[in-house]
């Protein structure tokens, strides 16, 4: 028989203890079975204080912010749906990863680990009376892993072959690979910056978004001193599981490696650098694994050709190919792989990460927020 126990749990205005309620509602009128009533420790109790009455903080902006991407998502929903002829009806679920906006998953250096990402899920099943499924990392990172990179489970779903050793390399703002051996191994993680650095440099310097196919990396040249120094960051250095993102590197990071360089060199060798410092980093973390095998790649990278080509020219062993070799869009990757996620949740099947982000055990990694629109 199911259970009708429930569990209540509340921190009230005053914020100085938590009451937790166990509830039988198996005969339709609630029995209270117990009640609890635990203090809040002073410093947490202090946090959420100043979360509350700081008007100058953040937090306005977070939740602002958090609505109105949902809000951009769901019309996003819309967009594809009008574009088939189809009803919300007819769509088992929505698999929406957000927008992460900090991800602190460093399991042995502190004691509260986790990861956020915004795009309210509730806003979204509303919008769209579709079933959202959202929250993908945190569980993960509550059984002891990174939270990411999580899209490697589903890599493994579709690429894994017996035939020979196949690592998928998803070029987005941060560079990840996923190495499936063909023996059924399965390991993945970020080896660094992908497109992010190079993004930023051109944006700056060009008012571009990208660099296109990497014209402008092309007509540089790689400054071997900065390069030198940009590898020594004590990351590229650290054992998987690990993950990283713009916490890391960004703007500073980039401005406090140029401040170390004796002469300044040129803003298309900065750029040059930072497209080798991509390079480099994903090729040596294939390197330290294997001597040969198939490179799937996909993101935004795969269309950079100059990266493509300086790619193939640091792994010569190894047979370099666009994912859409194998069916899936470069572009659509993540994508497709959070809506099988989705599946994955609606189905309650646990999915499992533990070779790619530590994590304990496999875990259901999704949160589902019910839609109701016909």
């Amino acid at each position: 028989m199911t259970s009708l126990i429930y569990i209540g749990l509340i921190s009230g205005t005053s914020m100085d203890a938590i009451d937790c309620a166990l509830v039988d509602f198996s005969d339709r009128k609630p029995y209270q079975l117990d009640f609890i009533n635990t203090e809040i420790p002073h410093d947490l109790r202090e946090k959420m204080l100043r979360l509350c009455e700081d008007h100058d903080s953040q937090i306005p902006l977070l939740g602002e912010t958090d609505v109105e991407l949902a809000r951009q998502l769901a019309a996003s929903v819309e967009h594809i749906l009008d574009l088939n002829g189809l009803k919300p009806s007819q769509i088992a679920a929505i698999g929406s990863h957000g927008q992460t906006i900090r991800h602190q998953p460093q399991q042995d250096t502190s004691a509260t680990p986790f990861t956020l990402q915004i795009g309210d899920p509730n806003t979204i099943a509303e919008l769209t009376g579709i079933t959202t499924v959202s929250d993908f990392r945190r569980r993960d990172l509550a059984a002891g892993g990174q939270g990411a990179p999580i899209v490697p489970a589903f890599h493994r779903e579709i690429f894994s072959t017996a035939e020979q050793n196949r690592i998928i390399v998803n070029i987005g703002g941060m560079s990840n690979i996923t190495l499936l051996g063909k023996i059924g191994t399965i390991s993945g993680y970020d080896t660094g910056p992908g497109n992010v650095l190079m993004d930023i440099w051109i944006q700056e310097h060009q008012g571009h978004p990208y660099d296109k196919g990497g014209k402008w990396a092309e007509s540089g040249k790689v400054d071997d001193a900065l390069l030198e120094l940009m590898l020594e960051e004590p990351y590229f250095g650290l054992p998987s599981p690990k993950s990283t993102g713009r916490e890391l590197f960004n703007k500073r990071w980039l401005e406090g490696k140029l401040a170390e360089v004796k002469q300044q060199p040129s803003p298309q060798d900065i750029q040059a650098t930072l497209l080798a410092l991509t390079v480099q980093t994903i090729s040596k973390a294939i390197l330290n694994e294997w001597q040969e095998g198939e490179v799937i790649v996909c993101g935004g990278g795969a269309s950079n050709h100059f990266l493509m080509k300086s790619l193939n020219n640091a792994l010569p062993e190894f047979e370099i190919m666009p994912s859409s070799a194998l069916g899936v869009m470069e572009d659509s990757m993540e994508a497709v792989a959070f809506a099988w996620l989705a599946w994955q949740t609606m189905m309650q099947r646990p999915v499992d990460f533990t070779q790619i982000t530590g994590s304990a055990h496999p875990v259901i990694a999704g949160g589902i927020y019910y839609g109701g629109k016909s």
